[in-house]
């Protein structure tokens, strides 16, 4: 037997009076919140749920996501986090595409939630979770989450999964046709956060993290909530980044570890008033979702006295493949080496491992992988070959063992003959001391098929014509690989996590 909710299980046996959630003024205790999370199971029993069944979960960083998605386990269920941003007829998509039976939704996102639910074919159950003394009018048939607790006990005997059974479905982002859900088992999942916890952050049940990465995302899921509830530590949620938030909450909770992606280390770093909060709790820091600027992590570094590890995966990873270590020196612009038990090549399109420092696509073995995407057994065809599941990103090996990606294999740009790999310029350009955000993408030309695009978002205060953008980046790069166009936007348009979206760029 193994299931996931034993995270949370274990911890509440062996420190039940230790403080699990912090959401501003409310404290959960391990205990109570084992507690509720035991009503919602009992009553999620009661609505006809039954193991195996898929409930979809469209809640933000409030305590109702912590409950919920372990109630779900507890029932033998299988979680389906929903991007909190989804319109209706994405939610209809999802919860079609995952056979959902139920779907538990923040009463703040009710208006796009409830229409996608109601022409979902198979979703019979809105669940609708709201803060305390909440007045908000539920559509007919909905019920308030605390109806469904209401006279149920807080005990409850979790159903005994296998190893190998499915806890969770994410769903990719879809940069390529429609979504797809991968299949986490429960030992996926439970050796990752194990990993996370033991061997790479390893983080201690003195540990306040923050969790600020939204937790229907794989990196906020595992590398926060998972592995901070396995070591017993305290978890203070944040619904929303907005820089001055986080920096107060991290003053306010002592925060010694804190997970995000690159931009979340950008804004932070470049706050008018930064040095204002007193971050000398902060110990442990991590990045991923996204390359992080070779810039951006050593002013942070030095700024806040810190070393920020970079890591590497992917949700069908659970999602942890690299980290760079505690106990080795950490190189900057690298995703590290593999996680105990987990084996990365670099592989040329013929299949052959490449010689070392020369580019191929990452591909992946180990107890991480997914068991597959839900209903597309042509895609599984195509993802895992030979045991080995192909990632699509292109990177290389040093001679040390450590992994460097240079870029996505589907946004590699060739211009007349050249391969380019946008991250090499978007490196240049976030050295650029006006840039605030950039991304390099191709845009059609007659002559040279494709040609070199760059959009860039300035700081607070900063500017620079495009041509002296350009100017910039031709001293710095090979004639074939600076950008001939550059285009100036207020922002750039990024997903919940922060990843900028090239694919609406293009």
């Amino acid at each position: 037997m193994l299931n996931l909710a034993m995270l949370l299980e274990q911890s509440a046996r062996r420190t039940p009076a230790k403080v699990a959630l912090i959401l501003d003024d409310i404290k959960l205790r391990y205990a109570e919140l084992n507690g509720v999370a035991n009503k919602i199971a009992n009553g999620l029993v009661g609505l006809g749920v039954k193991p195996g069944d898929k409930v979809a979960l469209m809640l933000p960083n409030t305590p109702h996501f912590v409950m919920c998605y372990y109630a779900i386990l507890k029932a033998g269920a299988v979680v389906v986090p929903l991007n909190v941003l989804f319109k209706r007829h994405e939610v209809e998509y999802h919860l079609d595409d995952s056979d959902s039976v139920a779907l538990i939704v923040w009463e703040g996102f009710l208006g796009e939630a409830a229409e996608g639910f109601a022409k979902a074919s198979r979703c019979r159950n809105l669940l609708v979770a709201q803060m305390p003394g909440s007045t908000a009018q539920l559509p007919e048939g909905a019920l308030p989450l605390t109806a469904l607790m209401a006279d149920t006990p807080p005990t409850f005997d979790t159903v005994q999964t296998m190893p190998d059974d499915t806890a969770v479905i994410l769903y990719t982002s879809g940069t390529t046709g429609r979504p797809k859900g991968a299949e986490l088992s429960h030992f996926n999942m439970f050796f990752n956060a194990y990993i996370g916890a033991e061997k790479v952050l390893r983080t201690g049940p003195d540990e306040v993290g923050l969790a600020v990465l939204p937790l229907f995302h794989s990196f906020g899921q595992t590398c926060v909530m998972n592995a901070l509830l396995y070591s017993g530590g305290t978890i203070s949620l944040l619904p929303r980044f907005e820089p001055q938030k986080a920096l107060e909450v991290m003053v306010r909770d002592k925060v010694s570890y804190f997970a995000g992606v690159p931009t979340m280390y950008f804004y932070l770093l470049n706050f008018p008033d930064a040095a204002s909060y007193d971050l000398s709790s902060l110990k442990r820091c991590c990045s991923g979702g996204a390359a992080m600027p070779v810039e951006v992590m050593h002013a942070f570094n030095q700024k806040y006295n810190v070393t920020i590890l970079e890591g590497y995966g992917l949700s069908e990873t659970s999602p942890v493949a690299s980290f760079n270590q505690l106990d080795q020196e950490p190189k900057p612009g690298s995703i590290g080496v593999p996680i105990w038990g987990v084996e990365m090549r670099c592989i040329d399109s013929e299949g052959r491992t490449v010689p070392t420092g020369e580019l191929g696509e990452i591909v992946i073995r180990g107890h991480n992988v997914m068991k597959g995407y839900y209903k597309r057994p042509d895609a599984n065809a195509e993802a895992i070959r030979g045991g080995w599941f192909y990632t699509g990103d292109v990177a290389y090996q040093d001679a040390d063992g450590y992994f460097f990606i240079k870029d996505r294999v589907k946004d590699l740009i060739i211009r007349g003959g050249f391969n380019v790999y946008p991250r090499e310029i978007e490196e240049v350009l976030y050295a650029h001391p006006a840039v605030a955000e950039a991304a390099v993408i191709s845009v059609p030309d007659t002559a040279l098929g494709e040609e070199i695009k760059a959009v860039v978002a300035f700081k607070p205060g900063q500017s620079a014509t495009e041509q002296a953008i350009i100017d910039y980046c031709k001293e710095r790069l090979a004639a074939y690989k600076y950008p001939r166009s550059v285009e100036i936007r207020d922002t750039l348009p990024k997903t919940a996590t922060g990843k900028i979206l090239k694919r609406e760029l293009k």
